[in-house]
């Protein structure tokens, strides 16, 4: 779950009862963190560490 499922902001927000402004800061973080341009990059990043699997996404 969650932007590898291609969830947007407020989607991963309703699904973890938190506020869409919390989600978008963790999600900055995040890519700041792995160095990723974006969501897609970010994707891209985890399918290669292995970290997801496109059977894992839905």
């Amino acid at each position: 779950m969650g932007i590898a499922s291609g969830l947007t902001n407020s989607e991963i927000a309703t699904r973890l009862l938190l506020s869409e402004s919390t989600i978008k800061t963790h999600v900055s973080k995040v890519l700041a963190k792995i160095g990723a341009r974006d969501r897609v990059h970010a994707v891209i990043i985890a399918y290669e560490a292995g970290l997801v699997r496109p059977d894992q996404t839905r």
